[in-house]
């Protein structure tokens, strides 16, 4: 986690990503990497020359806008470490999606305010977007956290063997935090198994991928998604780690994805990576 990117509009979540991955690079050494982008309106070809030169100083004075609140936050919270702000101007997901690439991002950090309603059925947030498609993982919070209280991560999985990058991934994060890693299978009525079937294959999963500092658990819930939430409440877990498998289109609209869900609703700090 050398090169953490934080995409910022300066609102309070966004904010307190900054404040987290400047914890994050003090702790490895690492850079932050600001990013503000500037979603610029579609213009009329007819428009008339006063009309663009209001848009360019309007486009002019957002720029500085932006890099003076970036300057605040360096001062107050990046001052000792190695941190760079950009402002670019395009799409945000988009433009974000590109720096990840261009700029060989490892982590990227993002606020959220999380959708609700409508809103999150046919839009969602820019931070679920990324969570959908970004190379590498990303890190949701909504709150102030802070690298030393995480110690509890909490990674519901479906107990398959043939997760090696993820697993990876997910040792890498348990061992940067220096947490205990809560392995969830959340058992529902409508995809009902014993307890004995789960149970033998839990401990085959933490002898597959060597695991260290682990706890096994079955949760008996309604959905998967009240299951996480509720298991969360009861171990008052720090954070939750989190395969997606980026659905697109008509597949995310019908099928959805608890990743992306507990970006949007869950309290606590959620880390996701992308698997194909």
């Amino acid at each position: 986690m050398k090169r953490i990117l934080v995409p910022c509009d300066f609102s309070t979540p966004s904010v307190q990503a900054f404040k987290f991955a400047a914890d994050v690079a003090r702790t490895t050494g690492g850079e932050v990497i600001a990013l503000h982008v500037i979603e610029l309106p579609v213009m009329n070809e007819s428009v008339l020359m006063p009309s663009l030169s209001f848009e360019e100083t309007f486009i002019k004075d957002m720029k500085a806008n932006a890099e003076k609140n970036f300057g605040k936050m360096q001062n107050k919270w990046a001052a000792d470490i190695k941190c760079t702000t950009r402002v670019e101007f395009g799409n945000p997901t988009t433009t974000i999606r590109e720096f990840i690439d261009e700029r060989k991002i490892d982590l990227v950090v993002m606020g959220t305010h999380g959708a609700t309603g409508m809103k999150e059925f046919f839009i969602g947030s820019n931070t679920e977007k990324i969570v959908r498609t970004s190379t590498v993982p990303v890190i949701s919070v909504k709150d102030l956290v802070k690298v030393a209280s995480v110690r509890n991560i909490v990674f519901p999985n479906t107990l398959g063997l043939d997760q090696e990058k993820l697993m990876q991934q997910v040792k890498a994060l348990q061992n940067f935090f220096g947490a205990t890693l809560h392995v969830l299978y959340i058992n529902t009525p409508s995809r009902f198994r014993r307890d004995i079937e789960v149970k033998q294959e839990m401990k085959t999963f933490a002898k597959r991928f060597l695991l260290k500092d682990y706890t096994l658990t079955i949760f008996n819930d309604f959905s998967e998604e009240e299951g996480l939430r509720n298991f969360i409440a009861d171990i008052k877990a720090d954070l939750v780690a989190m395969a997606t498998h980026g659905r697109k289109g008509l597949n995310h609209l019908m099928s959805g994805s608890i990743a992306e869900d507990a970006v949007n609703h869950l309290p606590c700090p959620i880390w996701t990576f992308k698997i194909s």
